[in-house]
């Protein structure tokens, strides 16, 4: 462990969300696997990244943030609400802008009028909630190299495992839509492992933001909460209630996710 922490924290982001990219890459690799999931096990899956996404946002980014900003001499709230509202305006205005089309039976893509193909449109709408994540691990390993006592290695260490965790039912989630779409079991995996390469890049703009311009941190670690939250709100919990009468099986998800992320925050942060 000692090599990990001795290296560059943009150098650490960047193997961190390699990391997350491989998660995600196999569960793209369950359409070798299967061609279908069961939109039981699917909205479980969904709801746990939700219950995931929504612990890390608080342990992870906002609560630290608020620390940083009291140590820093700053109004402790300032940088967490502007950051937070940030973070939901960004992903709002991509979320307007580029097409997508969502996982569930969704037949009109939103954002810009587009010709793109079905396939690409769902690609697109699974890296939408990898910029954030990529960018939540990278500001982590970028805040526990300024030696904030609210930001530590091990901390940073145990999001991009969280992350990790709940990308496994993204990558599938968007690989096994995409073979029900008549592509080949290859393609479909390639396409799905590919929207996670987004992550790393993220991640490595997120770790040098906050390391050349530290008055950023308290704010950069809230941004990405922001976009998480975007995210979890606008899909996530949405598309896991889809189909179940009694929402339970999503709503289980969430709270199973929710408790891992704590508990890995917590334990080791």
């Amino acid at each position: 462990m000692d090599w990990f922490t001795s290296l560059n924290p943009v150098l650490q982001a960047l193997m961190a969300t390699l990391f997350t990219w491989f998660v995600t890459a196999l569960g793209a690799a369950t359409v070798f696997v299967f061609k279908s999931i069961n939109k039981k096990v699917l909205n479980g899956m969904l709801g746990f990244a939700a219950g995931v996404m929504i612990a890390a946002s608080f342990w992870s980014l906002l609560a630290p943030a608020i620390s940083m900003a009291e140590e820093s001499g700053m109004v402790a709230w300032v940088p967490a609400v502007i950051g937070f509202l940030a973070g939901g305006a960004f992903l709002w205005l991509v979320d307007v802008l580029m097409p997508h089309l969502h996982i569930g039976p969704q037949e009109e893509p939103e954002g810009v009028k587009t010709s793109w193909q079905r396939s690409i449109l769902l690609v697109l709408a699974i890296t939408l909630h990898n910029i954030p994540e990529g960018l939540a691990v990278g500001v982590a390993f970028g805040a526990a190299a300024a030696n904030f006592p609210a930001a530590t290695l091990t901390g940073a260490i145990a999001l991009a495992l969280g992350i990790g965790l709940q990308n496994f039912p993204e990558g599938a989630a968007v690989s096994v839509p995409l073979r029900r779409e008549g592509l080949s079991r290859m393609k479909s995996f390639v396409y799905g492992q590919a929207s996670g390469l987004v992550e790393p890049i993220a991640g490595v703009l997120g770790a040098f933001a906050v390391i050349t311009i530290k008055p950023l941190l308290p704010y950069a670690l809230s941004f990405a909460a922001g976009a998480m939250i975007y995210v979890v709100v606008e899909e996530l919990i949405p598309e896991a209630q889809q189909g179940n009468h009694h929402s339970n099986i999503g709503t289980i998800g969430a709270m199973i996710g929710f408790a891992i992320m704590m508990l890995l925050d917590v334990a080791l942060g």
